[in-house]
Protein backbone atom coordinates (compact mmCIF):
# COMPACT_ATOMS: atom_id res chain seq x y z
CA UNK A 1 0.00 0.00 0.00
CA UNK A 2 1.47 3.10 -1.40
CA UNK A 3 2.68 5.68 1.57
CA UNK A 4 0.00 8.43 2.04
CA UNK A 5 1.28 12.24 2.54
CA UNK A 6 0.36 16.09 1.96
CA UNK A 7 2.29 18.59 0.74
CA UNK A 8 2.79 21.18 3.51
CA UNK A 9 3.56 24.79 2.33
CA UNK A 10 4.84 27.28 4.95
CA UNK A 11 5.35 31.30 4.55
CA UNK A 12 9.35 32.08 4.53
CA UNK A 13 8.82 35.62 5.58
CA UNK A 14 6.32 36.95 7.96
CA UNK A 15 6.83 40.24 9.20
CA UNK A 16 3.81 42.03 11.68
CA UNK A 17 4.30 45.49 12.91
CA UNK A 18 3.63 49.66 12.44
CA UNK A 19 5.22 50.98 9.07
CA UNK A 20 6.47 47.31 8.36
CA UNK A 21 5.24 47.93 4.48
CA UNK A 22 8.21 50.49 3.73
CA UNK A 23 9.81 46.93 4.35
CA UNK A 24 8.90 46.03 0.79
CA UNK A 25 11.40 46.14 -1.07
CA UNK A 26 13.76 44.69 1.23
CA UNK A 27 12.02 41.80 1.45
CA UNK A 28 11.78 41.23 -2.30
CA UNK A 29 15.82 41.59 -2.29
CA UNK A 30 16.08 38.65 0.51
CA UNK A 31 13.51 36.48 -1.62
CA UNK A 32 15.12 37.28 -4.97
CA UNK A 33 12.26 39.45 -6.49
CA UNK A 34 14.23 41.97 -8.26
CA UNK A 35 12.91 42.14 -11.19
CA UNK A 36 9.30 42.14 -11.96
CA UNK A 37 5.87 42.21 -9.90
CA UNK A 38 2.02 42.70 -10.49
CA UNK A 39 0.51 44.66 -8.00
CA UNK A 40 -2.93 42.94 -7.28
CA UNK A 41 -5.63 45.33 -5.36
CA UNK A 42 -9.36 46.61 -5.60
CA UNK A 43 -9.42 50.10 -6.15
CA UNK A 44 -9.33 51.45 -2.48
CA UNK A 45 -7.09 48.96 -1.05
CA UNK A 46 -4.63 50.65 -3.89
CA UNK A 47 -5.22 53.62 -2.67
CA UNK A 48 -4.20 52.66 0.91
CA UNK A 49 -1.45 50.53 0.81
CA UNK A 50 -1.27 49.44 -3.56
CA UNK A 51 0.38 52.68 -4.39
CA UNK A 52 2.75 52.57 -1.53
CA UNK A 53 4.01 48.93 -2.25
CA UNK A 54 4.26 49.75 -6.15
CA UNK A 55 6.05 53.34 -5.17
CA UNK A 56 8.66 51.52 -3.39
CA UNK A 57 9.36 48.30 -5.95
CA UNK A 58 10.02 50.91 -8.59
CA UNK A 59 12.33 53.04 -6.44
CA UNK A 60 14.16 49.67 -6.44
CA UNK A 61 14.62 49.31 -10.07
CA UNK A 62 11.44 46.83 -10.20
CA UNK A 63 9.42 46.69 -12.89
CA UNK A 64 5.89 46.86 -11.39
CA UNK A 65 2.51 46.53 -13.30
CA UNK A 66 -1.06 46.65 -11.44
CA UNK A 67 -4.54 45.14 -11.58
CA UNK A 68 -7.41 46.29 -9.89
CA UNK A 69 -10.11 43.54 -9.27
CA UNK A 70 -13.25 44.02 -9.06
CA UNK A 71 -14.53 41.33 -6.53
CA UNK A 72 -13.94 37.73 -5.54
CA UNK A 73 -14.98 35.56 -8.61
CA UNK A 74 -13.73 32.60 -11.08
CA UNK A 75 -13.57 35.56 -13.71
CA UNK A 76 -11.53 37.96 -11.89
CA UNK A 77 -9.13 34.93 -11.43
CA UNK A 78 -9.01 34.42 -15.11
CA UNK A 79 -8.28 38.02 -15.87
CA UNK A 80 -5.93 38.06 -13.59
CA UNK A 81 -4.21 34.97 -15.01
CA UNK A 82 -4.19 36.58 -18.55
CA UNK A 83 -2.23 39.63 -16.76
CA UNK A 84 -0.11 37.31 -15.30
CA UNK A 85 0.16 34.94 -18.63
CA UNK A 86 0.97 38.34 -20.45
CA UNK A 87 3.55 39.64 -18.09
CA UNK A 88 5.14 37.18 -17.11
CA UNK A 89 6.04 39.04 -13.16
CA UNK A 90 8.10 37.07 -11.14
CA UNK A 91 6.34 37.56 -7.99
CA UNK A 92 2.20 38.56 -7.66
CA UNK A 93 1.76 40.85 -4.78
CA UNK A 94 -2.19 40.87 -2.79
CA UNK A 95 -3.00 44.02 -1.54
CA UNK A 96 -6.21 44.05 0.59
CA UNK A 97 -8.55 42.42 2.35
CA UNK A 98 -9.81 38.28 1.99
CA UNK A 99 -11.49 38.82 -1.37
CA UNK A 100 -8.71 40.67 -3.02
CA UNK A 101 -6.39 38.18 -1.43
CA UNK A 102 -7.66 34.66 -2.47
CA UNK A 103 -8.54 35.67 -6.44
CA UNK A 104 -4.72 36.58 -5.99
CA UNK A 105 -3.75 33.41 -4.81
CA UNK A 106 -5.50 31.12 -6.60
CA UNK A 107 -4.61 32.80 -10.14
CA UNK A 108 -1.16 33.20 -8.84
CA UNK A 109 -0.93 29.11 -7.75
CA UNK A 110 -2.59 28.62 -11.29
CA UNK A 111 0.18 30.06 -13.13
CA UNK A 112 2.95 28.88 -10.62
CA UNK A 113 3.91 32.43 -9.67
CA UNK A 114 4.59 32.65 -5.99
CA UNK A 115 2.74 35.82 -4.44
CA UNK A 116 3.21 38.35 -0.94
CA UNK A 117 0.36 38.70 0.86
CA UNK A 118 -0.15 42.39 2.02
CA UNK A 119 -3.25 42.38 4.12
CA UNK A 120 -5.00 45.97 5.29
CA UNK A 121 -7.69 44.19 6.83
CA UNK A 122 -7.62 41.54 9.67
CA UNK A 123 -10.95 39.89 8.97
CA UNK A 124 -10.63 36.03 8.51
CA UNK A 125 -7.52 33.54 8.50
CA UNK A 126 -6.92 33.66 4.18
CA UNK A 127 -4.54 36.20 4.76
CA UNK A 128 -1.98 33.57 5.18
CA UNK A 129 -3.82 30.02 4.78
CA UNK A 130 -3.40 28.11 1.45
CA UNK A 131 -6.92 27.63 0.37
CA UNK A 132 -9.20 30.49 -1.50
CA UNK A 133 -12.61 31.12 -1.46
CA UNK A 134 -14.09 32.42 -4.32
CA UNK A 135 -17.33 33.13 -5.84
CA UNK A 136 -18.33 31.15 -9.30
CA UNK A 137 -17.67 27.63 -8.47
CA UNK A 138 -20.69 24.72 -7.78
CA UNK A 139 -19.79 24.97 -3.59
CA UNK A 140 -19.22 28.17 -1.61
CA UNK A 141 -16.49 27.21 0.13
CA UNK A 142 -12.66 27.02 -0.54
CA UNK A 143 -10.16 25.58 -2.68
CA UNK A 144 -6.89 24.82 -2.74
CA UNK A 145 -4.76 27.32 -3.70
CA UNK A 146 -0.95 27.58 -2.15
CA UNK A 147 0.24 29.83 0.55
CA UNK A 148 2.16 33.07 0.70
CA UNK A 149 5.75 32.86 0.11
CA UNK A 150 5.71 36.38 2.71
CA UNK A 151 3.16 38.03 4.56
CA UNK A 152 3.78 42.17 5.57
CA UNK A 153 1.19 42.86 7.76
CA UNK A 154 1.32 46.56 8.52
CA UNK A 155 -0.53 47.39 11.92
CA UNK A 156 -1.08 50.93 10.87
CA UNK A 157 -2.87 49.94 7.92
CA UNK A 158 -5.07 47.34 9.74
CA UNK A 159 -5.89 49.32 12.34
CA UNK A 160 -7.19 52.47 10.59
CA UNK A 161 -9.70 50.08 8.21
CA UNK A 162 -13.23 49.80 9.77
CA UNK A 163 -13.59 48.01 13.22
CA UNK A 164 -15.83 45.98 11.84
CA UNK A 165 -13.12 43.77 10.16
CA UNK A 166 -10.94 43.30 13.18
CA UNK A 167 -14.43 42.16 14.87
CA UNK A 168 -14.80 39.63 12.10
CA UNK A 169 -11.60 38.33 12.49
CA UNK A 170 -11.85 37.65 15.95
CA UNK A 171 -14.70 35.50 14.87
CA UNK A 172 -13.33 33.25 12.28
CA UNK A 173 -10.09 32.57 14.95
CA UNK A 174 -12.93 31.63 17.54
CA UNK A 175 -14.39 29.22 15.11
CA UNK A 176 -11.27 26.99 15.54
CA UNK A 177 -12.81 25.59 18.90
CA UNK A 178 -15.78 23.95 17.38
CA UNK A 179 -13.86 23.23 13.73
CA UNK A 180 -11.08 21.10 15.78
CA UNK A 181 -13.90 19.12 17.71
CA UNK A 182 -15.17 18.05 14.33
CA UNK A 183 -12.01 17.37 13.16
CA UNK A 184 -11.18 15.18 16.45
CA UNK A 185 -15.33 13.63 16.16
CA UNK A 186 -14.64 12.26 12.42
CA UNK A 187 -10.83 10.95 13.56
CA UNK A 188 -12.42 8.83 16.17
CA UNK A 189 -15.12 7.68 14.42
CA UNK A 190 -14.58 7.95 10.67
CA UNK A 191 -10.92 6.84 11.04
CA UNK A 192 -10.21 10.67 9.19
CA UNK A 193 -6.52 11.74 9.59
CA UNK A 194 -5.96 13.81 12.54
CA UNK A 195 -2.99 16.27 13.03
CA UNK A 196 -2.46 16.72 16.48
CA UNK A 197 -0.25 19.72 16.12
CA UNK A 198 -2.20 21.59 13.61
CA UNK A 199 -4.95 21.22 15.95
CA UNK A 200 -3.53 22.24 18.92
CA UNK A 201 -2.14 25.32 16.78
CA UNK A 202 -5.59 26.24 15.71
CA UNK A 203 -6.98 25.89 18.90
CA UNK A 204 -3.98 27.70 20.86
CA UNK A 205 -5.15 30.92 18.61
CA UNK A 206 -8.74 30.75 19.53
CA UNK A 207 -7.98 30.57 22.93
CA UNK A 208 -5.41 33.54 22.96
CA UNK A 209 -8.14 35.89 21.00
CA UNK A 210 -10.47 34.90 24.04
CA UNK A 211 -8.21 35.64 26.54
CA UNK A 212 -7.21 39.07 25.25
CA UNK A 213 -10.74 39.71 23.82
CA UNK A 214 -10.26 43.07 26.10
CA UNK A 215 -6.96 44.22 24.34
CA UNK A 216 -8.61 44.03 21.11
CA UNK A 217 -11.11 46.16 22.04
CA UNK A 218 -8.84 48.70 23.11
CA UNK A 219 -8.13 49.32 19.67
CA UNK A 220 -4.12 49.56 20.28
CA UNK A 221 -1.24 48.16 18.39
CA UNK A 222 -0.69 45.08 20.81
CA UNK A 223 -4.37 43.52 20.93
CA UNK A 224 -4.34 43.95 16.87
CA UNK A 225 -0.76 42.12 16.46
CA UNK A 226 -2.25 39.26 19.17
CA UNK A 227 -5.23 39.04 16.38
CA UNK A 228 -2.99 39.11 13.24
CA UNK A 229 -0.47 36.16 14.68
CA UNK A 230 -3.58 34.21 15.49
CA UNK A 231 -4.88 34.35 11.69
CA UNK A 232 -1.37 33.96 10.36
CA UNK A 233 -0.89 30.57 13.09
CA UNK A 234 -4.46 29.68 11.37
CA UNK A 235 -3.08 29.91 8.16
CA UNK A 236 0.12 27.91 9.02
CA UNK A 237 -2.43 24.83 10.78
CA UNK A 238 -3.88 24.40 7.40
CA UNK A 239 -1.10 24.33 5.67
CA UNK A 240 0.16 21.71 8.05
CA UNK A 241 -2.77 19.69 7.87
CA UNK A 242 -2.62 19.92 4.50
CA UNK A 243 -6.71 20.64 4.52
CA UNK A 244 -9.01 22.99 5.91
CA UNK A 245 -10.17 20.97 8.87
CA UNK A 246 -8.10 22.40 11.79
CA UNK A 247 -9.88 26.29 11.37
CA UNK A 248 -13.57 24.59 9.51
CA UNK A 249 -15.94 22.73 10.97
CA UNK A 250 -20.09 22.74 11.34
CA UNK A 251 -19.83 26.47 12.11
CA UNK A 252 -18.33 27.80 8.59
CA UNK A 253 -20.87 25.01 7.07
CA UNK A 254 -23.53 27.16 8.68
CA UNK A 255 -21.96 30.37 7.16
CA UNK A 256 -21.73 29.00 3.85
CA UNK A 257 -24.99 27.88 4.27
CA UNK A 258 -26.53 31.66 5.03
CA UNK A 259 -24.34 33.02 1.91
CA UNK A 260 -26.96 30.72 -0.11
CA UNK A 261 -29.60 31.92 1.60
CA UNK A 262 -29.24 35.28 2.42
CA UNK A 263 -25.87 35.97 0.72
CA UNK A 264 -24.25 39.57 1.75
CA UNK A 265 -26.32 39.96 5.40
CA UNK A 266 -22.90 39.96 7.35
CA UNK A 267 -19.33 39.49 7.27
CA UNK A 268 -17.67 35.61 7.20
CA UNK A 269 -15.94 35.76 10.64
CA UNK A 270 -19.78 37.30 11.91
CA UNK A 271 -21.23 34.16 10.61
CA UNK A 272 -18.67 32.05 11.89
CA UNK A 273 -18.98 33.56 15.22
CA UNK A 274 -22.75 32.72 15.89
CA UNK A 275 -22.18 29.38 14.39
CA UNK A 276 -19.69 28.70 16.94
CA UNK A 277 -22.13 29.54 19.71
CA UNK A 278 -24.60 26.44 18.43
CA UNK A 279 -22.07 24.11 17.81
CA UNK A 280 -20.04 24.47 20.87
CA UNK A 281 -23.89 23.84 22.70
CA UNK A 282 -23.76 20.49 20.89
CA UNK A 283 -20.21 19.52 21.78
CA UNK A 284 -21.13 19.81 25.22
CA UNK A 285 -18.37 22.91 25.37
CA UNK A 286 -18.53 26.16 27.04
CA UNK A 287 -20.60 28.09 24.76
CA UNK A 288 -21.61 30.73 27.09
CA UNK A 289 -17.90 31.99 26.87
CA UNK A 290 -17.79 31.83 23.39
CA UNK A 291 -20.81 33.75 23.54
CA UNK A 292 -19.87 36.32 26.18
CA UNK A 293 -16.57 36.62 24.13
CA UNK A 294 -17.83 37.87 21.45
CA UNK A 295 -19.97 40.41 23.58
CA UNK A 296 -17.06 41.75 24.87
CA UNK A 297 -15.70 42.31 21.22
CA UNK A 298 -19.02 43.90 19.74
CA UNK A 299 -19.51 40.62 17.33
CA UNK A 300 -22.67 39.73 16.79
CA UNK A 301 -24.35 37.08 18.88
CA UNK A 302 -27.53 36.29 17.12
CA UNK A 303 -30.05 36.40 14.45
CA UNK A 304 -30.76 40.27 14.67
CA UNK A 305 -27.10 41.31 15.28
CA UNK A 306 -26.28 39.37 12.08
CA UNK A 307 -29.49 40.77 10.19
CA UNK A 308 -30.89 37.77 9.43
CA UNK A 309 -34.72 36.44 9.86
CA UNK A 310 -35.28 33.55 12.69
CA UNK A 311 -36.34 31.33 9.79
CA UNK A 312 -32.75 31.76 8.24
CA UNK A 313 -31.04 30.41 10.71
CA UNK A 314 -33.10 26.75 10.86
CA UNK A 315 -32.78 26.95 7.47
CA UNK A 316 -29.11 26.79 7.45
CA UNK A 317 -28.77 24.74 9.62
CA UNK A 318 -30.76 22.21 7.96
CA UNK A 319 -28.64 22.74 5.02
CA UNK A 320 -25.23 22.88 6.49
CA UNK A 321 -24.55 19.39 6.91
CA UNK A 322 -25.55 18.64 3.46
CA UNK A 323 -23.14 21.04 1.58
CA UNK A 324 -19.78 18.96 2.19
CA UNK A 325 -20.93 15.07 2.26
CA UNK A 326 -17.35 13.91 2.73
CA UNK A 327 -16.92 17.12 5.89
CA UNK A 328 -18.13 14.46 8.74
CA UNK A 329 -19.24 16.80 11.76
CA UNK A 330 -21.47 16.95 14.80
CA UNK A 331 -23.97 17.49 12.65
CA UNK A 332 -23.88 14.68 11.11
CA UNK A 333 -23.24 12.32 14.10
CA UNK A 334 -26.38 13.86 15.69
CA UNK A 335 -28.42 14.41 12.56
CA UNK A 336 -31.23 16.55 13.98
CA UNK A 337 -34.22 17.33 12.39
CA UNK A 338 -36.01 20.79 12.00
CA UNK A 339 -37.62 20.27 15.19
CA UNK A 340 -34.62 20.03 16.75
CA UNK A 341 -32.67 22.97 15.38
CA UNK A 342 -35.02 25.58 16.29
CA UNK A 343 -34.60 24.33 20.17
CA UNK A 344 -31.22 24.34 19.32
CA UNK A 345 -31.40 28.26 18.08
CA UNK A 346 -33.48 28.72 20.87
CA UNK A 347 -31.23 27.70 24.30
CA UNK A 348 -28.46 29.24 22.78
CA UNK A 349 -30.15 32.45 22.37
CA UNK A 350 -29.15 32.87 18.50
CA UNK A 351 -33.60 33.23 17.87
Amino acid sequence: MPLKYHRMQLPREVIIGNKVIERVAEICRRLGFTESALVVAGSKTYDIAGKTVRGLLEEEGVEVNTFLAQSATVKDVQAIEKRIKALKPKVVFAVGGGTKIDVTKLSSANQEVPFISVPTTASHDGIASSLSSVKGFKKPFSVMAQAPIAIIADTDIITDAPWRHIVSGCGDVIAKISAVKDWRLAHEEKKEYYGEYAASLALMSAKLVMQNAQLIMSRKEEGVRVLLEALISCGVSMSIAGSSRPCSGSEHLFSHALDIIEPNNAMHGEKCGVGTIMMAYLHKTDWKRIRETLETLGAPSNADELGIEKEDVIKALQMSSTLRPERYTILNKLNLNREDYEKLARRTNII
